[in-house]
């Protein structure tokens, strides 16, 4: 049986949570679990087969990672996905700049899939990958 999977325009950004986070650390369980997800709306979450919680793997050309799937907090439109800035986000932004210094972190073409079996990486397991490098 093919998987089912989602094309997206995915945005990233600040979020109200993850600014309040960081003052308890970025190495804690309620940052991971409020910065390594990916916000969908409730139809694209029906469309792929799964609830809000479950493993989602998202894929861009410059990379993928596996992350929460959750409801938007701010209303989403079909095909559109909100991820918070931070090391999740990072494996799926081009770290071409453009010539402006800075990366696009928005409007970024991404597919999205389920992966209940794949595992959300802790920023330490982040690290090692970068370290390896």
């Amino acid at each position: 049986m093919k998987s089912k999977s989602l094309k997206v325009n995915l945005v990233t950004g600040r979020s109200l949570v993850q600014g309040r986070l960081k003052e308890q650390g970025k190495l804690s369980e309620d940052y991971l679990n409020n910065v390594a997800c990916c916000e969908l709306n409730q139809d694209d979450l029906n469309a792929l087969g799964i609830a809000k919680g479950q493993n989602v793997k998202i894929s861009t050309d410059s990379g993928s990672v596996v992350v929460k799937a959750s409801i938007g907090t701010q209303a989403l439109e079909k095909g559109m996905a909100f991820m918070p800035y931070g090391p999740w986000a990072e494996f799926l932004v081009d770290p071409k700049t453009h010539s402006t210094g800075m990366p696009t972190y928005k409007g970024i073409n991404a597919t999205i899939s389920p992966a209940m079996k794949e595992k959300v990486l802790t920023i330490e397991e982040i690290i090692e990958i970068i370290r390896s490098k």
